[in-house]
């Protein structure tokens, strides 16, 4: 007879809420635990920003949402779907090839309320402390399982030079020097939305084998190599030797942060590669599965179709259903995996593409191959048209 558990999850935003989902339809008893007054999580636009503007200071007013005002999403509506619930199920206007977040927080909406989500949710609720069972937790509400849900994109991960997640519109950067640390799809975005007001911008990476180049048809906006150092005058000095002085550095850089966690470090968080580890597949620590699990880790993925098979796979291993190997196999498969990365020169979070491994282990068919052929075909239409405009370009 399967296993019932009392399930914690943490955050209701879409890895949250499909997980909810899938615990429920395995019999678990669940509780969603979310810090803001609604759900939706990283899809929640919030006009106001943090007043300590790099969200250094442990008592500012914490405003959790990351959005800026012109978002869309880097990933078009056929890949934004769950396997069984379309993301056409909400209705939209505009038929955006790639939507904005408003259209986003409605399907997550609509899909919270079509599977009875609602009810689990505990707003206005934060999570501070989650620790193994003890006397001291003898007052605390006590759970079977733990999982935690709480994304990567709230906490701004700081460089070690002057300068966050508080970007929202343009008009705040009109006529100044702007550099922009981190060239993932944010930084893009948000480096060409700035570019339409500020005297210059400079888009920086993590890379030294970056060409020094202007972007795409701005005449105001260049790819810039590597921070080498920043003066505390403002002065910002590349590695290839060359400098600017910037009126702003803005930070497009999310970390994994789970200030609640207490594992005595058998959890942890490489703020230098940005991986969780030690985890069993990106999901379950070797020494604390299955009472604690993640769901949402790896970023380069269908996530949606992610989230939902991972939290199947959770679902089914808390209820019996499914076994894990023992902690002694699970740990080395972890060093394996790492030790392959290592010697191929690959960063760990870019290594998550293992779809079709979570549909095998709850016996669930391959991910559809057109939408695999469609995720890469993204990659490399940006690389052949950039970054700027690729959303409106692309036919499918």
């Amino acid at each position: 007879m399967a296993e019932s558990r009392k399930v914690a999850v943490i955050g209701a935003g879409a890895s949250g809420l499909v997980t909810a989902r899938e615990l429920r339809r395995e019999g678990h008893r669940v509780v969603v635990f979310e810090k803001s007054n609604q759900l939706g999580g990283l899809w929640v636009y919030n006009p106001r920003v943090e007043t300590d503007i790099l969200s250094l200071d442990p008592n500012r007013e914490i405003i959790h949402s990351s959005l800026y005002k012109s978002l869309r999403t880097n990933l078009p509506r056929q890949l934004m779907s769950f396997s069984d619930y379309s993301f056409d199920c909400a209705e939209n206007v505009n038929r955006l090839n790639f939507p904005g977040h408003e259209e986003v927080l409605k399907f997550l909406n609509e899909f919270a309320k079509d599977f009875g989500i609602n009810e689990l949710i505990r707003f206005n609720t934060e999570v501070v402390r989650v620790a193994p069972k003890s006397e001291e937790l003898s007052s605390e509400e006590v759970f079977d399982s733990v999982v935690i849900c709480n994304g990567h994109y709230t906490t701004p991960r700081i460089a070690n030079i002057p300068g966050n997640h508080n970007y929202r519109v343009p008009e705040p950067f009109k006529d100044q020097i702007v550099v922009v640390i981190g060239d993932g799809p944010s930084g893009h975005d948000i480096s060409r939305d700035i570019a339409t007001v500020a005297k210059q911008v400079h888009l920086t990476t993590g890379s030294s084998e970056i060409e020094v180049s202007k972007l795409d048809n701005y005449a105001n906006l260049w790819n810039q190599e590597k921070i080498d150092h920043v003066d505390e005058n403002g002065e910002v000095t590349f590695i290839d030797g060359s400098s600017i002085h910037a009126d702003i550095i803005l930070h497009c850089t999310g970390l994994y942060d789970f200030p609640f966690l207490e594992t005595n470090g058998i959890v942890s968080v490489d703020d230098e590669s940005r991986a969780v580890g030690p985890l069993y597949k990106h999901v379950f620590p070797p020494k604390l599965s299955p009472c604690l699990s993640f769901v949402g880790i790896p970023y380069q993925a269908i996530v949606f179709l992610m989230f939902e098979l991972q939290a199947k796979w959770i679902a089914q291993v808390l209820s019996g259903k499914v076994l894990l190997p023992t902690e002694e196999e699970m740990l080395a498969d972890v060093e394996d995996h790492n030790r392959q990365l290592e010697e191929a020169g690959i960063p760990k979070r870019h290594t998550h593409q293992y779809i079709d491994w979570l549909a095998a282990r709850v016996e669930m068919p391959p991910i559809d191959a057109g939408l695999t052929e469609m995720y890469w075909s993204i990659y490399k239409f940006v690389g052949q048209v950039g970054w700027s405009g690729y959303r409106d370009l692309w036919n499918f």
